[in-house]
């Protein structure tokens, strides 16, 4: 079983984290879902100190049934979504260089744990990413059906945005944990479309990059009913065309 080996943490490590920390809570004020924030809260991570993920876990289980599983680098989709299915998030122990600290290409430990665990503390998000997994791990061998989860998961749980007091906020662990893709997004230009599930499985989705587009959602029961209604669209044997 891999482990994270938290004493193998250098100092220029923590200095990262720190710092990383300290600029993703500052850009965030006013910007983050309110979810996120209440689980950045509950979990009480230090500025100083790169969390521990067992601690971590035991914060999650507590709340919401899920727990951290380290790994040294991400995992393939069908690994995703089983693990997803299991209450499991796969979360990355290497950290970021200095010199990646506004965007990386590949999820790293700030992003899997600063952009992703908090919100794992939320019960109905928990939930809809639980049921994401099960429909993934029910598909896993249908790669059309794998795409378009991916690109479901990607569009709300990596850059998403959602409706709250009138305005978009960033909930999605791509936008929180990025400095870079923050003002990309928040940028005039930059495409921010209503969320709807069939023209979000149609979009072609990459994280390396910043993204072309976002989605909003209007509110967060429609995070619960996509998932819903992308598993009824497979159940009645939808077919994919490949993407």
């Amino acid at each position: 079983m891999f482990e994270q080996a938290h004493d193998q943490y250098t100092t220029q490590d923590q200095l990262v984290w720190k710092v990383l920390f300290d600029r993703q809570t500052a850009l965030l004020h006013k910007r983050a879902a309110q979810a996120f924030g209440a689980g950045l809260a509950r979990l009480d991570f230090q500025r100083t100190v790169i969390p521990r993920f067992d601690a971590v876990s035991e914060q999650l289980q507590r709340y919401t049934n899920w727990e951290l599983v380290p790994v040294p680098e991400a995992v393939d989709d069908a690994t995703f979504f089983a693990l997803l299915a299991e209450r499991k998030f796969p979360a990355v122990t290497r950290l970021r260089a200095m010199e990646q600290f506004d965007f990386v290409k590949t999820p790293d430990l700030f992003h899997d744990v600063f952009g992703h665990a908090p919100l794992l503390t939320d019960s109905a998000f928990a939930d809809f990413l639980h049921f994401l997994g099960i429909v993934g791990r029910q598909h896993r061998h249908d790669l059309p059906a794998l795409v378009r989860l991916r690109r479901l998961y990607g569009f709300t749980v990596q850059f998403g945005l959602v409706q709250e007091g009138g305005q978009p906020r960033i909930y999605g662990a791509g936008l929180l944990s990025s400095a870079g893709e923050i003002h990309h997004c928040v940028h005039d230009e930059t495409a921010r479309h209503a969320f709807e599930l069939s023209t979000v499985l149609d979009t072609p989705y990459s994280e390396e990059r910043f993204q072309e587009q976002y989605f909003v959602l209007n509110s967060w029961e429609q995070l619960t009913a996509s998932v819903a209604e992308m598993a009824a669209l497979l159940a009645e044997s939808w077919q994919l065309k490949p993407a």
